[in-house]
Parts: C-alpha cells; structure tokens; sequence
C-alpha cells in the first residue's frame, strides 16, 4: 500500500485530498453520536435500499439506519478511487469505514460505486434484491444532490444551478483566506436565465427518485408496507432568495409533489408510504457551495452551540418515525419535518440579529468559526480529534466487496 503524510489542500471550502484515516474516525465518532435501540437480531432487519449514502445526510441516514433499524441492503454512491496523484475522495474512504461498522454489526450491507441516475445501476441493484435480499424491499431512502444529470431515456444531460429566480440576489457569504483568516462579503449572482429552472428541476425534483421506485415496482420488489423517503432543506428566510425561492427551490417544490403522487400509489399498491424529510441545517459539501449558508450556518452554531443537532439524530429519529418506534408526525404539506430546532421565531431571530450586524471585523464574535472552519475540514478526514496528521497513511484503500 503507498503511504503518504497528507496536509489538507484547499481552494476555498473544496480541498484536493482526503484523509483516509479521518474519514474512518469521523464514521466511527457518527456511529458513537447515534443512539442505539433494543438489540435487532442478526439477518433480521428490514432490507433498504439507501441512494447517496457516502456523504452528508445520506451518510446519517446509512448509520442510524444500521444503528436503529439494523438495517441490511444496499447503498449507492458515486465516489472516485485513489491515484497515483490524488487520494480518493472522501466519500470512497467513509465508505469503506461504514462497510467496516456493518460487518462487525453483523449486517449484510452492499455498496454499490456507479451512477445512481442510470437505469445499469437500477437493474443491478434490482438484482441484487431479487438474488440476494429474498426479493422484497422494505425502505428506500434517496439523498442526492449532484450538478448533472443524464436522462436514461432520451440521452440529454441537465445541469443544475443555483440562481435566485427574477432577479439579481446579493447577499452576505463567508469566507476564509489561505491562513485561515475570516472575511465577511457581499456576493451578488445573476438571476436564472433560458432553461436554467427547467435543467435545475430535471437533476433535483423527483424525476429520478420516481424512476426508481417504478423501476423497482415493476420488478415487483416493493414489500407490503414499503416506505420511501426522499431528504430535502428549506432554511432560513435568510438564504431563501437563492435557496428555496430560487431555482433549487422548485426543484425541491418538485420533489414534494412527488412524494405526494407516489404516496397515493403506494397506498394502493402495497399499503406503502412516500414522503419527503425536511431537515436541518449541517456543514456539508453540497451546503458550502451556496452563497450565504457558510455564514449563516456559522451564525446559527453561535447562537445554538451544543444544541445544534447533528445530521446522525436527525436521521435517527427519521428511522424511528418510519419504523413506527416513533409516531409518524407530517406538516400540512405531508413532510416530516426534522428541523423544527432550528427554525423556532426565536433561533431565527438571533441569528437574523447576527446576520445584519456580521462584518470582516465583527464575525469572530457572532459565528462559532473555529468550529465551523473544523467541520469543514473535517468533510474531507482533516482536524479530527484523535488523528496523527504528522503519521504516513495508506491511501490505497479497495473499496468494499460483496460475496455472492
């Protein structure tokens, strides 16, 4: 195996590297962090199927569902292997630290590395259902958040971006220099132009989430009672002009449509249950790359500290509500609403209060930075507690396989 001591490198909040060795504390600190229930015996638990399970809430939804359900399945990621001059990314590396937790747990997990779009990813994971989970499917669990897609059917790649609708936004963002140094600035992005909602909508509604519950429908996979559940946001009046009011906004608008269409057929079919899971805000690769939420993020971790829930609970208590461990609680608009913590009147006006006063010079004093710039780091394996950067890790690590 090569070996390398590895520094984080970064542009911005996109670093060039990973740490595998971070990567696999961070999984095992997540799996600490979700509490455990009522032991599930071995070979018992409910067969899911988890889409974008290497990262942020997908990663918790991967974890408390090992944890709280005793989950077995199958989990699809889209993560890229380690080079001769690049280590994998750090989806790559937590996968392989969760493979890890679920053999030791004694759940037979299977973690599929390819396009979660494509209709070749749906069949083998149809398969595998089929061949090796005894051909039901009980949970569905879909968390993806990526810039393009390509549609099965007709060929055409959609784009996704992120623009406020009708007009130009400008509005606070944070930043950090080379050495770390904060800067409060303004940042304006042009309004969505041609078909840029349509694009948008086409990578991150539901189109692809209905794909596969169809796919796997009519592979009659779907168990009686089958539950899915597709992970979304809406935060903070704040960010909404570039978040739920812009282009990424309908799309999200589109997703819960579709939980509303799929629930009514899965009602009829097999007893079954769609719906979508609001939940809070957390440092993650895809959030960091929005205008505004690094600020606001740090500014809500100022004024919450330890209350902040992590994604991990989060996505415990989803579990639970889907499970029936925990009544299934849904808002009028039929979502299970797991951010509740944060968007209390008076979370939302101490850090509105925050947001207007944060300036370069006044930002040490209202944002928790230390905390957010580590947890920043800490998405790629760097400034985890307990790691020897200083120390040579193997950076060629296989990814999981699966016996037959």
């Amino acid at each position: 195996m090569s070996e390398r001591v590895l520094t984080p490198r970064n542009r911005g909040f996109l670093f060039l590297d990973s740490h595998p060795a971070g990567c696999e504390q961070l999984v095992a600190d997540m799996w600490q962090a979700c509490p455990a229930p009522a032991d599930v015996p071995e070979g018992a638990g409910p067969v899911a199927l988890i889409i974008g399970s290497s990262a942020g809430y997908g990663l918790a939804a991967t974890l408390a569902g090992l944890k709280r359900a005793g989950i077995r399945g199958i989990m699809v990621s889209f993560e890229k292997a380690p080079t001769e001059r690049r280590t994998a990314t750090a989806g790559w590396y937590r996968t392989a630290a969760t493979a890890d937790i679920a053999r030791t747990a004694g759940r037979d997990l299977v973690f599929l590395n390819g396009d979660a779009f494509s209709d070749t990813m749906k069949n083998q994971v149809a398969d595998l259902i089929e061949q090796r989970f005894g051909g039901r499917l009980d949970y569905l669990i879909y968390s993806v958040a990526a810039p393009r897609r390509t549609d099965p059917d007709t060929g055409t790649t959609y784009s996704s971006v992120l623009k406020p609708i009708g007009q130009a936004n400008r509005t606070k963002t944070l930043l950090f220099d080379d050495q770390g140094v904060p800067e409060v600035r303004e940042v304006e992005t042009g309004p969505a132009e041609g078909d840029d909602v349509e694009q948008t909508v086409a990578v991150m509604g539901g189109a692809d989430w209905e794909r596969w519950v169809d796919h796997l429908a009519g592979r009659d996979l779907l168990g009686a009672g089958f539950a899915t559940a597709a992970l979304s946001y809406i935060g903070s009046p704040l960010t909404a002009a570039i978040y739920r009011q812009g282009t990424i906004g309908v799309a999200k608008a589109h997703l819960e449509a579709t939980a509303r269409t799929l629930n009514e057929r899965l009602d009829k079919t097999v007893g079954g249950r769609a719906v979508t899971s609001v939940n809070g805000a957390a440092v993650t690769q895809s959030s960091t790359a929005i205008p505004g939420i690094a600020l606001y993020t740090g500014l809500l971790r100022g004024v919450l500290g330890e209350d902040l829930v992590p994604p991990v609970r989060q996505l415990a208590a989803l579990w639970d509500q889907l499970t029936g461990a925990a009544p299934l609680t849904l808002d009028d608009e039929g979502r299970v609403r797991l951010d509740n913590w944060e968007l209390t009147d008076d979370v939302q006006a101490a850090v509105a209060e925050r947001w207007e006063a944060a300036t370069t010079s006044t930002i040490a004093d209202l944002a928790d930075l230390a905390w957010f710039r580590a947890e920043v780091q800490r998405l790629y394996g760097f400034s985890v507690p307990g790691i020897d950067y200083t120390a040579a890790v193997a950076t060629d690590i296989p990814w999981p396989t699966h016996t037959p």
